[in-house]
């Protein structure tokens, strides 16, 4: 699963990277080095306008829920079976999205049993954990007067060599050639969309020892995402 990530880029940067604008302007996002479920970060969609970027909750809230609450569990969608669950069904054929990140984090068990588990941050290779996008689903919730509440999750899929000693999941981390072919939702083919929901190359990745510091949410600081000596 991917339970926290890490995004230390500007919007200026996300948007030139990605080549999309952002759709916010009196929003003061700064840099999180610790993002945690039911917080609020930086999601690109497409739009007949070209790419936007949208302010959105992490944990994604089904347009026919009856309350804006996310369920734990949509925090993640398993790519195995993904078109037909209900919660993630609909978006699967028409609002598909991209998690901008630098990193994310992954917890291994210990080897002693009542030992606590171990963090790791993973990234791929480049100067200072560059940028890249993971696959996700948004929906939106409308309250009875309009009012529009964003809500995305997070694909997983089997882990690669590198991740399996620490979880049997990971975050889909799509390649930037296949970045707008997930955006694209005009592919009525299932099995093409998924053939590109993948695990990644683990050669072009890296992981390492982190604090433990990283448990708790409230704490986002650079130091969390640097090797632990």
């Amino acid at each position: 699963m991917c339970g926290r990530f890490a995004l230390k880029a500007s919007i200026d940067y996300i948007e030139e990277r990605f080549t999309a604008q952002a759709m916010f302007s009196n929003i003061d996002f700064a840099p999180s080095f610790n993002i945690a479920p039911s917080q609020t970060c930086p999601v690109i969609v497409a739009s007949e306008k070209g790419r936007q970027i949208k302010l959105m909750k992490w944990g994604l809230i089904p347009s026919w829920s009856k309350e804006p609450k996310a369920n734990y569990s949509t925090i993640n969608a398993r790519v195995e079976g993904i078109e037909t669950k209900p919660a993630f069904r609909k978006p699967f054929r028409t609002q598909h999205c991209l998690i901008p990140a630098n990193g994310f984090f992954e917890w291994k068990k210990p080897e002693l049993v009542k030992a606590p588990k171990i963090p790791y941050f993973i990234y791929l290779q480049g100067n200072e954990a560059p940028l890249f996008a993971m696959a996700g689903l948004y929906d939106i919730w409308r309250d009875e007067h309009g009012q529009e509440l964003y809500s995305f999750t997070i694909i997983t899929t089997e882990a690669n060599e590198l991740i399996k000693p620490l979880h049997n999941r990971m975050a889909v981390i799509l390649p930037e050639e296949f970045e707008s072919i997930w955006l694209d939702t005009t592919n009525t083919n299932p099995a093409k969309v998924l053939s590109i929901l993948k695990p990644f190359p683990p050669k072009l990745m890296v992981a390492h020892l982190v604090s433990n510091q990283v448990n708790s949410p409230y704490n986002n600081t650079p130091e969390l995402i640097e090797p632990l000596h």
